[in-house]
């Protein structure tokens, strides 16, 4: 019998300084049976500095065609691919084919180096690219505060990240591996 995906349910709250973009959002994240905390809060964390009404969760590692989260236009294109994780570069290539921009958070410390050591050189002509590394500290703190129903704070002001649960507290500074050479828009 398959392991079925665990359900948590998060209610974000959202200040991005940075953006000018203030809102709540009521989450529901499905944990697939492989996935652990970290890399769901590192999901949301993605959400979170990427939110807006059209960007959505993806399923992810369940299906290999679609990203962890995206955002399409009106008209189905895809605006923003969101991948968390180490992909492997010929997925990374597709995606940067089939949407505007392309981010990757990968997470995990030295592997995440590593990934990026080999991958690197090959992805770095893709101008719509965007690689930010998660330090393991700050991705360890925010898999402390997943729960299966969560109240979230998360504040974003110069770059900076704050993700809180009222008691306890994750930063993140982003760690731009590479940096896109287009901009996403306003």
């Amino acid at each position: 019998m398959a392991l079925k995906a665990t359900i948590f349910r998060a209610e974000l709250q959202i200040a991005d300084m940075d953006r000018n973009y203030y809102q709540d959002h009521s989450l529901t994240l499905a944990r697939h049976p492989s996935e652990t905390d970290e890399r769901m809060m590192v999901r949301l964390l993605a959400f979170a500095l990427n939110a807006g009404e059209m960007l959505s969760f993806g399923n992810g590692l369940s299906t290999d065609d679609e990203p962890d989260l995206w955002q399409k236009d009106l008209t189905g294109a895809i605006e923003l691919w969101i991948e968390v994780g180490l992909p492997d570069e010929k997925s990374v290539r597709r995606a940067c084919g089939r949407a505007a921009q392309v981010c990757i958070y990968s997470y995990g410390g030295q592997r995440a180096r590593l990934w990026w050591e080999q991958a690197g050189g090959k992805l770095d002509r893709a101008a719509n690219l965007t690689v930010i590394d998660v330090p393991v500290e700050s991705s360890q703190a925010m898999a402390r505060l997943a729960r299966r129903n969560m109240r979230l704070q998360c504040t974003i002001q110069d770059g900076q990240v704050l993700l809180t649960d009222g008691q306890d507290v994750a930063q993140f500074e982003p760690f731009f591996l590479k940096a896109p050479r287009i901009s996403r828009g306003a």
